[in-house]
């Protein structure tokens, strides 16, 4: 088996890998030997392999779906947009002298409406991660983003933003290429868009540079998705000076979606496949474009100003802060 082809395993599927394993040796020795007392073994295991799938996916810790969040072979932006638009084509660049491919983004056709995609883009492998910076974005990435929602703004086409990445890039060099107020610009800009905008964790959500693209008038996660402020790495490194205590970091920032959704942050939790997303592509494409046909239907039931009134009051709900 070629190398990228080879299945990458997480400390907590092991157990299902190897219960898999021992059902395609039987399934080997039936091909020679009718007996029927081996394909009852067969179903006994694989019955056995469903309900041990659905115990480990069903109790994950959030370091767990960290991890699974983070998977070489979860679906990216470009996965999902190629399995739910009927049309797309890409744009390039943020009209002054940078096309930042750790952000993509264009025009596409879902169910016949017309939409405009934006999403940080991850690499599938060391190369190909190397070449989009692993999903952070510059200055110019969010430049770029802009650039696309007044677009779509303009001509009246719904925003589809697709949040994967660590945080923005954390080089001195953004700094210098004013990556903070490239920010804050798109945060700003983000609350006067009349069209609806429907923002998507479909990985890993850190940061500011989540946040760059993901203000809208919902906001989705996939199910094992997660959404925080900074990595359980970094926290653990800033609160105990130690990088190992990330489980503990994990669990005190409330990482999940279902957490998020019990807070009130997120909007609805789109359902992986048993496994996570990786582990059936389509099926977790078919769910993400339902919530996303589901939401772009109750939007466009909307006003303009009913909607920019709901995303105002969205995001001045979140959180509670005390005046002494």
């Amino acid at each position: 088996m070629p190398k990228s082809e080879r299945k990458i395993l997480l400390d907590f599927e092991k157990p299902l890998a190897e219960l898999e394993n021992r059902i395609n040796q039987i399934r080997e020795l039936a091909k020679d030997c009718n007996s029927i007392d081996i394909y009852e073994q067969i179903n006994q295991l694989e019955a056995k392999a469903t309900q041990l799938r659905q115990e480990i996916f069903s109790s994950l810790s959030p370091v767990q779906k960290l991890q699974l969040a983070r998977h070489p072979r979860r679906p990216n932006t470009l996965d999902y947009i190629q399995a739910i638009s009927d049309e797309w084509i890409e744009l390039h660049g943020d009209r002054v002298g940078s096309d930042d491919p750790a952000i993509v983004g264009g025009l596409a056709r879902i169910n016949g409406m017309s939409v405009v995609i934006i999403g940080h883009q991850k690499g599938r492998d060391t190369k190909d991660n190397v070449a989009r910076n692993f999903g952070m974005a510059s200055a110019g990435g969010y430049r770029k983003s802009i650039r696309f929602m007044e677009h779509g703004n303009r001509f009246g086409m719904p925003i589809l933003t697709f949040i994967d990445t660590p945080g923005a890039w954390p080089g001195v060099e953004a700094e210098k290429l004013g990556q903070g107020e490239a920010i804050a610009y798109n945060l700003r800009e983000m609350f006067r868009l009349e069209v609806p905008i429907i923002c998507t964790v479909i990985g890993e959500g850190g940061s500011g540079g989540a946040l760059g693209v993901g203000v809208g008038d919902q906001l989705l996660m996939l199910e094992h998705s997660i959404y925080t402020v900074a990595s359980p790495e970094a926290c653990a490194a800033i609160l105990w000076k130690d990088a190992s205590k990330a489980p503990q970091a994990a669990e005190a920032l409330k990482i999940t979606a279902w957490d998020l959704k019990k807070i009130g942050i997120i909007d609805d939790i789109v359902i992986e496949p048993d496994g996570g997303a990786h582990a059936n592509p389509l099926e977790a494409a078919k769910n993400l474009k339902m919530a996303i046909v589901k939401s772009l239907d109750y939007l466009s039931q909307l006003s303009s100003q009913q909607r920019l009134k709901l995303r105002y009051q969205k995001f001045r709900s979140m959180g509670v802060f005390l005046e002494k």
